[in-house]
């Protein structure tokens, strides 16, 4: 019998937020593949956890996951930290699970604090369609191509980024998609826990007035320009007069289809 890998998502801030089956989960494992063994001890001595921790990050992910997988075939439990949040998400975690798939071991995914879901939440935008994208790119330019290729999409996105380059993502968000709405989160369910929700522009200078630290979520209003299509009227009332449609209906049409207004398709059609 193989053991079982448990993805055990951890508390973004507030110690609280750990799941009582999440403890008992690292209580009865036999080993707990931690991001930061250092940062994972506070919170496994915070709840009396004593179970064998080794280092499990991005670093390591290739060697380190290999030996985790054949302590798993060799009938161990495994569980998968990172430092906050869930494992996989802008963490290490994703290429285990992919290990474990290949080689049919089960996989349980424990539900638990994500800064992204929080923050998109607690943003008060559109939260019925939305596209989490992580951190972008630390070269400016880059930052940019990636941010032209997000520009048009319509959900509401969400991204991660360090204190060291908020700004600077900001100012790159303004420049290429204009001043749109975001919310502004850091330190999420912390004691200083700070939500900006306002304009890119605004948001900047009311940001530029708090202490800068703390890894940052900024959820970013999606596209709400409504594209307009150009339409040639005189053709298209050619085309459906052309079709059998008499003038009045052809008109008609072409006011329901392209929805314009039907002063300006007359017009038109005075032309025919």
């Amino acid at each position: 019998m193989t053991g079982i890998l448990y993805i055990c998502p951890t508390p973004i801030g507030n110690l609280e937020d750990m799941t009582f089956r999440a403890i008992k989960t690292l209580k009865e494992v036999d080993i707990i593949g931690a991001e930061d063994t250092r940062t994972s001890m506070k919170l496994l001595n915070h709840f009396d956890i004593k179970t064998k921790m080794t280092s499990y990050h991005k670093f390591n992910e290739h060697s380190k996951g290999n030996y985790l997988i054949e302590e798993l075939l060799s009938g161990k439990n495994i569980a998968i930290i990172s430092d906050a949040g869930m494992p996989g998400i802008s963490d290490p975690g994703s290429e285990i699970i992919s290990l474990a798939i290949e080689n049919d071991i089960k996989i349980e995914v424990l539900p638990g604090a994500t800064a992204s879901i929080t923050a998109l939440v607690a943003s008060g935008l559109n939260t019925d369609r939305f596209l989490f994208y992580g951190f972008l790119e630390s070269k400016g330019s880059t930052r940019r191509k990636e941010l032209e290729s997000l520009k048009k999409n319509k959900e509401t996105i969400i991204f991660y980024e360090s204190p060291h380059r908020i700004f600077d993502t900001l100012e790159d968000v303004l420049l290429i998609f204009g001043n749109r709405k975001v919310a502004i989160c850091k330190e999420l369910t912390k004691i200083h826990e700070n939500i900006i929700r306002d304009t890119v522009e605004s948001g900047i200078v009311r940001l530029r007035e708090t202490v800068n630290k703390g890894e940052y979520v900024l959820i970013v209003e999606g596209n709400t320009e409504v594209e307009t299509v150009e339409v040639d009227i005189k053709s298209e009332l050619e085309k459906l007069i052309d079709g059998g449609y008499t003038k009045k209906d052809a008109i008609k049409k072409v006011v329901s289809e392209f929805s314009i207004p039907k002063n300006r398709v007359y017009e038109e059609s005075l032309k025919l």
